[in-house]
């Protein structure tokens, strides 16, 4: 048996799991972003956000559900974003995301069955197999789409994000009291 989404069916397994997440971990490379990076001819760094990702982030926040990012790549530009979005724990230039997480789990003193990831790549895959929810982007690497609990419909950059923030609110029942905004 499945049950709706906003963006289509969502197995009730899945959405027994989405009920128990306290806390989303985000990689931002193919999912906060499509996973391009512009660069400039004076070395400046470019990167587009989608805003229906960003409403997602705050309602969440505003609903109780804890927002992280671990990411491998550092700038200012993820940092400046982030924290526009209100994230209070935000890890760059990790290339082990076990660390990170692991601190998470204690800072929140969650169990890992509470925790969900949302990735596109197979650098992602050590946390997503802890997790209780591990989701893929859309247009994520094949094989971590195959190890995942949950593809989303849309792809990474393109709603994806907010796609999940959706999924665990309606979940939840906060889908009607946990409002974003567009930033």
């Amino acid at each position: 048996m499945a049950q709706d989404s906003f963006y289509g069916p969502v197995a009730d397994e899945i959405w027994q799991l989405a009920k128990q997440i306290r806390l989303l971990i985000c990689d931002v490379d193919g999912v906060f972003s499509d996973g391009r990076i512009y660069l400039g001819n004076h070395g400046e760094e470019l990167k587009a956000f989608h805003t229906r990702d960003g409403y997602g982030v705050k309602a969440l926040l505003n609903a109780g559900i804890q927002v992280a990012v671990i990411t491998g790549r550092k700038s200012q530009i993820v940092e400046d974003r982030m924290t526009a979005l209100g994230i209070p724990h935000i890890f760059q230039g990790v290339d082990n995301k076990l660390e990170p997480f692991n601190w998470l789990l204690q800072h929140y003193q969650l169990p890992p069955q509470q925790v969900a990831y949302i990735g596109d790549d197979m650098v992602d895959l050590p946390v997503m197999q802890q997790v209780g929810l591990s989701v893929c982007v859309a247009d994520g690497h094949p094989r971590v789409r195959q190890l995942v609990h949950l593809v989303t419909y849309l792809n990474g950059g393109y709603g994806a994000l907010r796609e999940l923030a959706d999924l665990l609110l309606m979940s939840q029942d906060k889908i009607a009291s946990a409002h974003g905004m567009s930033i």
